[in-house]
């Protein structure tokens, strides 16, 4: 056997493919090499111990090696390896090389086995040097079958021309550079024509005084040495016309030109027709019948124009464009041309009876990448339906009509539309590498805002990333014309051009854009507003190519703006999330990769079936005694830890794990036996003398089938929880968020609404809780809605962060006071854990170590009291401090005082980032990224800001939704996706879906979108139909008791 065997596994079996390779595996198991045939062979004729046997060589053996394993598997790789594993070439084929009796079988196998030593990167000339004098013999055969015409087939010279590769990249071997300086040397000059080569010596005399001394010398030659030289030195030029002869054998020669061009040049349409123009209509019907597209021209009784022969050609031979480069180069808002085509976006009626060209949401589908681009076209199609509805009422509103002079004239208002008062390109950057239309493209678009304050102030309300249209209105209607509903709206209005913008934001009379933020904003002295806007750049290169092709340069001709509700105005961000999700390999976490797509087992991610479940949680202020807690689990025996009468919440409880089907067939005893939890109460540890200090607690007494809710959403796994209007989802929801928030205190939780009142809510209820402030944050518009007067903003909680920073300080000041110590200890947050660790902590423990002796002895009570370094700093908490009447319960008190000492500096040092950070965004962004434990937003915000959560770095490990079956597909997928995978992994563990699909599902206006499509089914509403296990409230707690 070989001793360099690189590809050989050391494990028996089939070697394995990785995972996600379209290739088959080459490499070779030792199982497979011990059971080959050529392995049975190899033992017999030319293994060590054969050959020590004297077997002698048989030719016969090489031919039928050659035509079974190499040319019978068509040069199969793996056969060829075999051989060269086996030593084939160096025992077998080359110790038996013989001038005399070689043959065409011999000389392809050696090389066959020398081009598979190059392949597996192991040394192919080592075994030449045996027999060297052999060498030259081989490498002159190897050029005769190059050069013969009929010895061999274009596979065979194809081998044969790869070895003389391999000879001429192995230069530094002195055997093989001799045989291959003789093919490249000055005397293959010979096969230049005289005046060339005369030209080329007058350049390089001194080549025409070496190339006249090899003429003296091949004058002495003899006649066979001779004619070896000749037949070196015209080796290349015979091979080229050897080349220029296979060429030659094209059936079409009209097309030699295309066949030899590289694919680049001729994979387009326009390249293509250049070549198959000049050809007849019977010569393209040859070609296509060649192709068993059209049958044989004498067979054929129909008559084909040329131009279908061409379109036929074409349409086989161009490139096709893939469906990721035609979404990706498509603009993402509509023009004219789509918005007011019925066959692209049907109006609203719609009987149901006939077929639309339309994608459907059912139940299943193929791949993620197929669920997006459905979801995809239809909520494109959906959204250009409402843009059509608004701009034909805000423009019917402003009563375009021509004036006596030819302009557009309106008389009108609309509150969402303003006649333009100038519009300018300021920026079109250049393309990015690879692309074709410029990185970005910037204008400035200036309105006269005459118009009551209510209506400024909601243009002025326009913010970044707000989506608006600009039209282009040239009516033929004369003054006073009465618009007439029941005709086309755009020939009455005169409308030209509709094209999308996306606001990016106000500038200020000074030219500067005004940026988003706290800060107040500037005053203006006048009526006129500039907007900075982006275009698109898609749409701005198509219509660049028109203007160069000598049509109108659109974007000098518009004169209205329209702007949309915010509510409705999300459209152009989904889009463009679907189509970065399309273009990325979308990494859903694998128990969720088969329900999406509306496959397997319904239960697979029910928390019963997951193999990560916790056994045992604390539920903390959820049950509010031990009567509610055995009357939440009525099927179930509860046990205690310790005394039923010092069970006092919060409990800790343990469900017994539930066994396995197969588990249970195997028992003797099927009988089934009772459930049981175990519960254990613990106290919560003091946190502090302070009224504050104490947590809130939950006043709610949930009801069994709401605790069967709240177990699941506290599990990994999905959570579907139904209920109908007053069962108390939103109750579940808070209690569901507060329990993980203290169970994983290192989980970060993403809590999405379909609305800003749910969220707001929803919002209200997680702070009547025991949940730290500073671990929550409210991303997008609708937190000024919330009934607080704490801002939860980002730039809200980076104030409090702030102020609260400034706050602690202080209280490190006065602690520092109590304890009589110099400096300045609170000056930063630095400087305050400095004076923790040094000055605190070491009191604290000095404390605990002479209290040590007295330990559990209620008579030295007062000990604790007397020694408690730290009485002056708590002067103003409730008084008396210690009770001073049992051991245990001053001691208590003592460590909630500490307790309380050590989360402020525990504090201090998150805060610590905050005086390092200086600008407002980077501290926003380390409160998302770092700080922040439970996030909430809309499926609006979400899919607005998806890229630049991502790019921030955002991380979550839950995701809570209400309002599920009001959300459409698409927007409760994007949530999922709101961070980048790790290793190849989505981070999420679980995904809590709160909604009632027998209310109102998603708002979708157009008819044949909502019933056709089935673009009204949410992804909550199809769970449900695919019977994925739901928790179902039964319980009414708003409607009133009979």
């Amino acid at each position: 056997m070989s001793e360099q065997a690189p590809q050989v596994k050391e494990e028996v079996g089939e070697a394995k493919t990785p995972k996600g390779s379209s290739k088959k595996s080459l490499a070779i198991t030792v199982e497979q090499i011990q059971d080959d045939k050529v392995t049975e062979l190899a033992m017999k004729n030319w293994s060590p111990e054969a050959l020590k046997n004297g077997v002698k060589f048989k030719p016969q053996i090489i031919d039928d090696m050659y035509q079974k394993e190499i040319v019978g598997s068509n040069f199969s790789t793996k056969r060829v390896m075999m051989l060269e594993f086996s030593r084939y070439l160096e025992n077998y084929l080359w110790p038996n090389y013989s001038k005399e009796k070689v043959t065409t079988t011999h000389v392809m196998s050696i090389a066959a086995v020398v081009n598979e030593k190059f392949r597996e990167r192991v040394p192919a000339w080592a075994s030449f040097h045996s027999k060297p004098e052999n060498f030259p013999h081989l490498f002159k055969r190897v050029l005769e079958l190059c050069l013969s015409p009929t010895a061999l087939t274009y596979k065979e010279t194809t081998v044969l021309l790869v070895f003389l590769i391999h000879c001429f990249n192995s230069l530094e071997m002195d055997l093989i550079r001799e045989r291959v300086q003789r093919l490249v040397s000055l005397p293959i000059w010979v096969n230049l024509l005289p005046g060339q080569r005369n030209a080329l010596f007058k350049a390089n005399i001194k080549y025409k005084k070496y190339f006249n001394a090899f003429q003296k010398r091949d004058a002495k030659l003899s006649k066979e040495d001779l004619e070896e030289v000749h037949f070196e030195r015209n080796f290349l030029a015979h091979l080229i016309e050897k080349f220029f002869s296979i060429l030659d054998s094209i059936p079409f020669k009209d097309l030699r030109d295309f066949a030899i061009k590289n694919v680049a040049s001729v994979d387009t349409k326009e390249a293509l027709i250049n070549f198959f123009e000049p050809l007849s209509t019977e010569e393209l019907h040859t070609i296509l019948a060649h192709m068993n597209y059209l049958p044989p021209l004498e067979e054929e009784t129909s008559q084909y124009s040329k131009t279908f022969l061409m379109e036929l050609l074409i349409w086989k031979h161009e490139r096709k464009r893939s469906q990721q480069e035609t979404i990706n180069e498509m603009p993402l808002y509509p023009t004219e041309k789509i918005v007011w085509d019925e066959n692209i976006v049907p109006s609203e009626f719609f009987s149901g009876e006939g077929c639309l060209a339309l994608p459907k949401l059912n139940l299943q589908f193929l791949t993620l990448h197929d669920y997006l681009l459905r979801n995809f076209n239809l909520f494109r199609l959906e959204s250009t339906y409402e843009i059509r509805q608004d701009i034909e009422d805000a423009v019917t509103h402003l009563k375009p009509w021509k004036a006596e002079d030819g302009h557009c004239l309106f008389g009108g208002w609309a509150r969402m539309a303003q006649p333009i008062h100038s519009f300018n390109i300021v920026e079109v950057a250049k393309p990015q590498l690879g692309e074709n239309h410029p990185a970005q493209v910037r204008a400035d678009v200036t309105l006269n805002l005459s118009v009551r304050p209510e209506i400024k102030h909601e243009w002025g309300s326009l913010r970044k990333h707000d989506v608006a249209f600009l039209l282009t209105l040239r009516p033929d209607v004369p003054i006073g014309y009465k618009f007439d509903y029941t005709k086309d709206f755009k020939p009455q209005v005169g409308l030209v051009y509709v094209r999308g913008c996306e606001i990016e934001g106000l500038l200020d009379e000074t030219g500067k854009l005004i940026e988003e933020g706290p800060e107040p904003k500037p005053e203006f002295t006048s009526d006129n507003r500039t907007y900075r806007i982006w275009l698109d750049p898609n749409q701005y290169q198509s219509d660049m190519t028109r203007t160069v092709n000598g049509e109108e340069d659109v974007y000098e001709t518009f004169n209205v703006m329209v702007r949309r509700k915010p509510k409705e105005n999300n459209f152009k961000a989904v889009l463009e999330t679907i189509r970065d999700l399309m273009n990325i390999n979308c990494v859903v976490p694998d128990w969720l990769h088969d329900l999406i797509l509306g496959y397997g087992d319904p239960d697979s991610a029910h928390y019963s079936k997951m193999s990560m479940r916790e056994p045992t949680l604390d539920w903390n202020d959820t049950f509010l005694s031990l009567k509610h807690l055995k009357g939440s689990f009525p099927e179930r025996k509860v046990t205690l830890d310790g005394a039923e009468e010092k069970a006092i919440p919060p409990f800790r409880v343990t469900f017994e794990e539930e066994k396995s089907d197969s588990k249970r067939e195997l028992e003797a005893d099927t009988s089934k036996s009772e459930k049981s939890l175990k519960a254990v109460p613990h106290v919560i540890p003091n946190r502090g003398p302070y009224p504050y200090n104490q947590p809130k607690k939950n006043a709610i007494q949930f009801t069994p089938t709401q605790v069967e809710a709240i177990r699941a959403g506290m599990q990994p796994g999905l959570t579907m929880v139904v209920g109908p209007p007053g069962t108390g989802k939103t109750d579940v929801a808070v209690q569901i968020i507060a329990n993980i928030y203290h169970n994983f205190p290192n989980q970060r939780m993403l809590v999405v609404t379909h609305s800003n009142q749910a969220l707001n809510q929803l919002f209200e209820k997680i702070m009547s809780l025991d949940v730290d402030e500073r671990h929550l944050l409210r991303l997008g518009h609708g937190e000024e809605a919330l009934e607080t007067e704490k801002d939860f903003s980002r730039y809200g909680r980076v104030n409090y962060v702030l102020a609260q920073r400034v706050e602690l300080l202080q209280e490190v000041n006065r602690l520092q006071a109590g304890l009589v110590e110099m400096g300045d200890m609170s000056y930063t947050c630095e400087t305050a854990g400095y004076f923790y660790i040094y000055q605190v902590l070491s009191r604290w423990q000095e404390f605990l170590s002479k209290l040590k002796p007295f330990t559990g002895q209620d008579e030295h009570v007062k000990q604790i009291q007397s020694l408690f370094p730290f009485t002056a700093f708590f002067a103003n908490a409730p008084q008396p401090l210690f009770k001073t009447k049992t051991w245990a319960e001053d001691m208590d008190i003592a460590n909630g005082c500490f307790s309380h000492i050590k989360k402020i500096f525990t504090q201090l040092e998150e805060f610590r980032a905050f005086e390092l950070l200086r600008s407002g965004s980077d501290r926003a962004n380390y409160l998302l990224i770092k700080e922040a434990k439970i996030i909430a937003m809309t499926c609006t915000h979400a899919a607005l800001k998806r890229r630049d959560l991502v790019a921030a770095g955002f991380q979550f490990d839950n995701i809570l939704m209400e309002e599920s079956a009001q959300i459409l597909e698409i927007e409760t997928f994007i949530p999922l996706l709101l961070q980048n995978p790790k290793d190849g992994k989505n981070r999420l563990k679980r995904w809590i879906m709160i909604g009632d699909h027998h209310q109102l599902p998603p708002v979708v206006k157009n008819m044949a979108f909502q019933k056709f499509s089935n673009m009204e089914q949410s992804l909550f509403t199809r769970l449900v139909r695919l019977g994925v296990p739901t928790v179902d409230l039964d319980a009414q707690g708003r409607a009133r008791a009979r």
